[in-house]
Formats: structure tokens, C-alpha cells, sequence
């Protein structure tokens, strides 16, 4: 407030010392920047603030009391008696901003909106509600207690090396990742470990697979560094690849995204086998991979053969929660220190008392107890949104196979997917849908139904709007 008052006091230069005081004040007030029952600074306070004598300032205050723009109270202070009613100023715009081509690009996009928590039937949002976070709190006291102001600085591009060392341990125990630590890269996203690829390897109208259907942020990622996005089509064993080659290809090989299917055992030797044959990198998201229901997953693409060409890259926004903000990646060795040198000049490093947390949560056995809690708690809400689908909609919907993850896929066997998710969303229900995640036609209509985040009663009511929305349109439709 200090700064604002003599910025404000600086500008005013007609009238003496008070009538400038005066005129100060009526105009932060006028503007909104001070509000009706805001308490102003004592006038001793102002007074030393901004050089003028007490007397000054209890005159300005009186005068201003008087017209009604303030009121004094003894003991309690001076505060603001006014309540201004502020009109939004048109602004003229001359022309449209000229962005460039990559920035058109990503306009195009539409951007990434994350839905509120919970929200039936929002895609990948995790159980909040169900996360320890007394363990949370005690760890994070720890932290700031034991290592104060080093996890206040900067720090390393590449990660905290106490973090990259607990994701490398639980990558290899848990995934069958060949990895060290210094192979690891802490990112803020996985859609950050996207763009920096598309940067470091990516020139325009260069080559990048992807599955079709397929994750929509990867394509937005290479999209916007000017690469030529194919899709690659899909059979009972996974993505199938093209005629010719290209410079990166994109995978979901333990859970496909949005099918649910993981790849078969020969087509990920055969994507290895292509990989080493056209001097291309594979990039394996390991989304989802801690979620697995019905039986183990298969281990990670990377850990199937030494020196193998795949950067394989995963999140901690599903397994712990989303504004943590922490990603890893998996990089060969002959990677590793451009990798950290281009993420320098993107955000410099991820914050250090997250990543110190995060590493103590890991290293304290809390992170696996927590995934062994959340695997049984998601189950069962699958389980429970595949009974109300069974028994209550299968006119409508067909589910796709839900080995694991935190949402389920469904067609949509009859009606129009973007009317009914229109009207949905008056409803209070959200239907991500799925014929955007396709590049080509034809496009299968469907939704992705989140279920993680969703007690079984919310799983209910909100089948209950479901049946109501898909009945009320086969009677329209009549």
C-alpha cells in the first residue's frame, strides 16, 4: 500500500500539501483501489510514509470524513465509507495481434482446460480426498526444518538429485526400467518432457507417429514444432507401423490411451527392432502404468533390451496429485546433458521443496503403500461403474476392455456424441469425448468416463443423470 500511496501522491501536483493528499486518496478510491470497509494506515503512519507532517494527514482524513468517503472509528482506525460501482473501460483494439505460425498453431488447439475436483465424469483426475496427507504435512515440516535454505535456491535442470535417485530405484523395482539416476530428468509435465523433445529433435515438416486414436497432447506438442503428424493405425497388438520412417514415434505400450489395450510382447520387439533399423527414438509414455486392476502389467518398452532407442516418460500428477507439478523422464546416457541444457532455458529446474518431499514421501515407503491403497480403491469404482453400465445403459454404451487406469472407455452406440455431451454439460455432467482423439475419419463416437476420483454413490448419481440424458434423446429422436 506504501508503494501504491506514493506513486499516487507523486503524480497529483496541483493545490498544497493537504488538497493533493485529498485528491490522492478520492481517486485510489474512485479507481477501486481501495474498497469499501478497506482500513487505510494510521496518520502517523502515512505521514512518515510519505514525508508529510501528522497534521497533514489527520487534515486530509477529516476532510475526506466529512464528504463521506471516509469513516474514523477511536481505537479501531480509518476505513473507507464509500461504495464505488466501477464500469469495465471498452478497450479499442487496432488490429489482431500477428502471432506466428507455431503460436497460431497452438491457438488452434484450443488449449487444455483441467476440470474442477471431483467432477463426474472428468478423465484421469485421481481420489484426492483419500491422499495421506498428514504424512504429507509431517514430511514437509521435516524438509523445511532439516534442509531450510538449500531447497529455497536454485537448482539442478536435471532434478534434485535425491528425487531422480528415488524415481530411478521405483522405475526399476516397479517397471523394469535399465536406468541410473543420472538418466533421470524432473519436468514439471509430462506435456513439458513432450514440447522439450519436440524441441530438441524436431525440425519443420519432420516425421512423428502416433497411435490412432490417440493422446491429443502429443499431437498438439509436435504439432506446434511444425512436424507432420501420421497416424499409425491399430490391430489386437498395438500401433502398427508405417511405410518409411520418421524422426520420433509416440507409444502407450502398457496401457494404450484411450483404448485401454496394452501392446503385445512381439509388436514391442518389432517397434525396438524398427527403432535401431531407422536411427529413430521411440517415446514411451508410461501413463497410468502404477493402475493396473485384472493382473500385472507388462514391464516398460525401455527395460526390454539394453541401449534400447526409447525415452520413456511418466507423471506423478495421477499418483499423487496434479499441482505437485512433477514429471520424470528416462533418457540415454547420450542425451542426458543437452536434455538438461535445453530444459535451462525453458523454466530453468522444478521447484526444489517439492521435489525434497517428494523424494523423503518415496524414500519413507509412503509413496508404494499409497499406490497398493489406490489400486484396490480404484478397482472397486471400476468395478462399480462397469456394473451400472452393464445393467443400466447397454443400449447405449459398449466399454472397452479397463485392465487399469482411472477412466473407462465406452462407445456411444446410438445418438450424436457433441449434442449429447452439449447436454450433458447442462446438466452438471461432463463427457469427455472421444471422437476428437482421432486424426482421421472415420471416427468412432464415445466417451472416456472417469471413475477414480468418484465415490460409488457419485458413480451412481451421476449414472443417474447419464440414463435420464440418453433416454430423453432415443424419445426426441421418436
Amino acid at each position: 500500500m506504501r508503494t501504491s500511496f506514493l506513486s499516487l501522491f507523486s503524480h497529483q501536483t496541483q493545490g498544497g500539501l493537504r488538497d493533493r493528499l485529498c485528491a490522492t486518496l478520492r481517486q485510489a478510491i474512485a479507481k477501486g483501489h481501495l474498497r469499501h470497509q478497506q482500513k487505510l494506515p494510521s496518520s502517523r503512519q502515512l505521514a512518515a510514509d510519505l514525508s508529510l507532517s501528522r497534521v497533514t494527514v489527520e487534515a486530509a482524513y477529516a476532510q475526506l470524513e466529512s464528504e463521506g468517503y471516509l469513516q474514523r472509528h477511536s481505537g479501531r482506525g480509518t476505513f473507507v465509507s464509500i461504495q464505488m460501482s466501477l464500469s469495465t473501460p471498452k478497450v479499442s483494439v487496432d488490429r489482431s495481434p500477428r502471432f506466428s505460425q507455431r503460436g497460431q498453431q497452438v491457438l488452434a488447439t484450443g488449449g487444455c482446460q483441467d476440470p474442477p475436483f471431483p467432477h463426474a465424469f472428468a478423465a484421469g483426475s485421481p481420489e484426492l480426498r483419500a491422499f495421506p496427507h498428514a504424512q504429507w504435512r509431517r514430511i514437509s515440516a521435516q524438509v523445511q526444518r532439516t534442509q531450510g535454505s538449500k531447497v529455497m535456491g536454485y537448482g539442478d535442470p536435471l532434478g534434485l538429485p535425491a528425487l531422480r535417485q528415488a524415481v530411478a530405484d521405483y522405475l526399476a523395482l516397479s517397471r523394469g526400467v535399465r536406468c541410473s539416476a543420472e538418466q533421470i530428468v524432473m519436468l514439471t509435465s509430462s506435456q513439458q518432457a513432450l514440447q522439450l523433445l519436440a524441441l530438441m529433435f524436431l525440425d519443420a515438416q519432420d516425421d512423428v507417429w502416433l497411435e490412432e486414436p490417440g493422446y491429443p497432447g502429443a499431437r498438439n506438442a509436435f504439432l506446434a514444432a511444425g512436424a507432420r503428424c501420421r497416424a499409425m493405425p491399430l490391430d489386437a497388438e498395438g500401433a502398427v507401423p508405417l511405410d518409411g520412417s520418421a524422426k520420433l514415434v509416440y507409444l502407450t505400450p502398457a496401457h494404450h490411451y484411450p483404448s485401454g489395450s496394452p501392446m503385445s510382447l512381439a509388436r514391442r520387439l518389432q517397434w525396438l527392432a524398427w527403432a535401431k533399423q531407422h536411427d529413430s527414438w521411440l517415446i514411451e509414455d508410461d501413463y497410468d502404468s502404477e493402475f493396473h486392476y485384472d493382473d500385472r502389467p507388462a514391464p516398460a518398452l525401455q527395460g526390454l533390451e539394453a541401449d534400447a532407442r526409447v525415452i520413456c516418460l511418466g507423471t506423478f500428477s495421477k499418483t499423487l496429485f496434479p499441482s505437485l507439478r512433477l514429471a520424470w523422464m528416462v533418457v540415454p546416457p547420450q542425451l542426458v546433458d543437452a536434455l538438461g541444457r535445453a530444459r535451462s532455458v525453458m523454466d530453468g529446474h522444478s521447484a526444489l521443496l517439492p521435489q525434497a518431499i517428494t523424494a523423503e514421501f518415496m524414500q519413507q515407503g509412503h509413496f508404494a503403500s499409497h499406490l497398493r491403497l489406490m489400486r484396490q480403491l480404484y478397482r472397486s469404482r471400476r468395478d462399480c461403474l462397469l456394473e451400472q453400465i452393464e445393467t443400466r445403459l447397454p443400449a447405449w454404451l459398449k466399454p472397452l476392455p479397463a485392465a487399469g487406469g482411472l477412466q473407462l472407455t465406452v462407445q456411444l452406440l446410438h445418438g450424436d456424441e457433441a449434442q449429447l455431451t452439449q447436454q450433458a454439460g447442462e446438466m452438471g455432467l461432463l463427457l469427455p469425448r472421444l471422437s476428437p482423439l482421432y486424426a482421421d475419419n472415420p471416427r468412432q463416437a464415445g466417451w472416456l468416463l472417469g471413475f477414480a476420483a468418484l465415490t460409488p454413490g457419485e458413480i451412481v448419481s451421476a449414472c443417474d443423470k447419464l440414463v435420464m440424458l440418453l433416454s430423453r434423446d432415443v424419445q426426441t429422436s421418436r
